[in-house]
């Protein structure tokens, strides 16, 4: 398996405050990757790196040898933010197709992957519908497909389930898993201890660091716990 995403010595402040510190981490191509902790972590800022949008002040990111910020990775990348970018205005439908125009996706294959990526969240339905009317948890949605339009190679999610009933919080992951499946590396931020077992492996942030990194599994047994949120607590993580 080769890496798709090596990180290091990476470090951040904004003012005087120091937001991620030292981070080595190293993300395998076609796996699931998890980064857990509670609301200030780095979770996000880190997430914002790897994907471009911010610029670290020391260490660097290197995506299939490539080093971030970079624009011929963009088109490689898949991106789902925390907060919603839409455009409120339009239906489901022409967010959909200026996104996978931003792509460079012909007229052929956009009407394919629209339906696809539509399908995957369970949004056909409302194809046509103006975003502005749409719930919270239906925006979460039309932004996943957005940021799966493209068929990246490696795709970010930040939070992606927040606002999203049960029922399809657990179609999501599986589909997920079959994204996996077909060779996608997908990196997901998240504060759910339930999502982050479904993680292949983990890296648990706290106040900036990782403070371990492994197999959900492996984490429990190293610490002798039985559920993720007894490791974290034991590996010096806050409840999250």
């Amino acid at each position: 398996m080769s890496t798709m995403i090596k990180i290091q010595g990476l470090a951040l402040s904004f003012s005087n405050e120091k937001v991620l510190k030292d981070i080595d981490m190293q993300i395998e191509e076609g796996e699931i990757f998890g980064l857990l902790g509670p609301s200030g972590a780095g979770k996000t800022t880190l997430v914002k790196i790897i994907g471009g949008i911010l610029e670290a002040d020391k260490g660097e990111v290197l995506i299939n040898q490539q080093k971030v910020p970079s624009l011929s990775l963009m088109k490689s990348i898949g991106y789902m933010a925390q907060s919603d970018a839409l455009y409120q205005e339009l239906s489901a439908k022409e967010n959909l197709e200026f996104l996978a125009s931003i792509y460079g996706l012909g007229k052929k294959d956009r009407k394919k992957a629209i339906l696809e990526a539509l399908q995957m969240v369970d949004l056909t339905d409302h194809v046509n519908k103006i975003v502005q009317n749409f719930s919270g948890g239906m925006k979460r949605r039309l932004s996943l497909a957005g940021s799966l339009l493209h068929n990246p190679d490696l795709l970010i999610l930040d939070e992606p389930t927040v606002g999203i009933d049960p029922m399809l919080r657990q179609s999501i992951w599986k589909d997920l898993q079959t994204l996996k499946e077909q060779g996608m590396t997908i990196l997901v931020t998240t504060h759910v201890m339930d999502e982050a077992e479904k993680c292949d492996r983990l890296a648990m942030l706290r106040d900036g660091y990782v403070i371990a990194c492994d197999r959900p599994e492996q984490l429990k047994k190293n610490q002798e716990v039985d559920t993720l949120e007894k490791a974290f607590l034991a590996y010096g993580g806050d409840e999250s």
